[in-house]
């Protein structure tokens, strides 16, 4: 299964981290810049370009250290189609590196419209009765809060294609609690924060994609924001994957997300995306320098 892929590479890498891909124009460097806008003008198509040869520079210089990237899909999105491509291209040169990619697009939808997403992102596509696969990735984020009949469909196609989903738990932005840390009433009476009910829902539709890693097919997303809640979910989904955002930027701290991890250094990954493909812009000099640098910071700061 696709969590024991993910495992293998953390193990290779020694390294649970995880770059996200999250490019802006102001973020790349000018001579990408310049060098799309003066073949392309000041097009979306310039655009598109800058953002591809940007993550290519990035994965070329962190490949070799971490397992995983992460594209946030609205970051391409916003440069419409030629922002999409960018998008494709990046996945495929991902891949092509030796990278599992893990991509961001928090789909949440229900009926034949979710079992579409994920068919898109997961699955294959009927095309006039060929089965394609319109997207490589080999993970997708997925929001649980309309219910199972907008998650089965995902699982689904994690068991019959080998791929995997990471499903919102509790979230590491500040307004996270006016949802998640309200209290509801379970089946035994039992009062708890609203997270706890869907990660009782995230274990259950994990069940059957269990790998021979002892993970499930069905990850969780829990941020490094809220350490206590983290330490408490950790206990109680022993066999689920975590992908850990709000670590540097937002202020999530190594020792903080310890508990997230198992005695064999698994169950879980850190994001930091910021923190890495921004670093030419705090440290100067060249950037592929100053990302590989800033990647195996986090690294050692992870596995100390």
């Amino acid at each position: 299964m696709s969590a024991t892929k993910l495992i293998k590479l953390i193990d290779e890498k020694k390294n649970p981290s995880v770059v996200g891909l999250d490019p802006m124009l102001d973020y790349i460097p000018e001579e990408i810049i310049n060098k799309a806008v003066n073949e392309y003008g000041k097009t979306f198509k310039a655009a598109g370009e800058a953002l591809f040869e940007y993550n290519k520079a990035i994965i070329d210089a962190v490949c070799d250290i971490v397992p995983c990237v992460k594209p946030q899909s609205a970051f391409y999105e916003l440069y419409g189609t030629e922002g999409e491509e960018a998008l494709k291209k990046t996945i495929e040169y991902a891949k092509n590196a030796g990278l599992y990619v893990l991509l961001d697009v928090k789909r949440g939808d229900i009926g034949s419209t979710a079992a579409a997403y994920s068919s898109a992102y997961l699955g294959k596509t009927d095309v006039f009765g060929e089965k394609l696969c319109a997207c490589e990735c080999d993970a997708v984020t997925v929001n649980p809060y309309l219910g199972s009949d907008g998650v089965l469909p995902f699982v689904k196609d994690c068991e019959a294609c080998d791929r995997m989903i990471f499903a919102l738990v509790k979230t590491s932005n500040p307004s996270s609690g006016e949802l998640q840390d309200m209290f509801i009433t379970d089946e035994s009476g039992e009062k708890i924060p609203v997270y706890m009910h869907v990660a009782s829902l995230v274990k259950k539709w994990g069940q059957s994609t269990i790998s021979e890693c002892g993970y499930s097919g069905v990850g969780a997303v829990v941020g490094a924001t809220y350490p206590e809640q983290l330490k408490a979910l950790r206990a109680f989904m022993p066999e689920t994957i975590f992908l850990i955002p709000g670590y540097g930027a937002q202020g999530g701290k190594a020792e903080d997300i310890a508990c997230a991890f198992d005695k064999e250094g698994h169950g879980a990954i850190v994001n930091s995306s910021r923190g890495i493909i921004t670093a030419h812009k705090k440290v100067g000099g060249d950037p592929k320098t100053a990302w590989r640098n800033a990647a195996l910071a986090m690294k050692e700061d992870l596995t100390k």
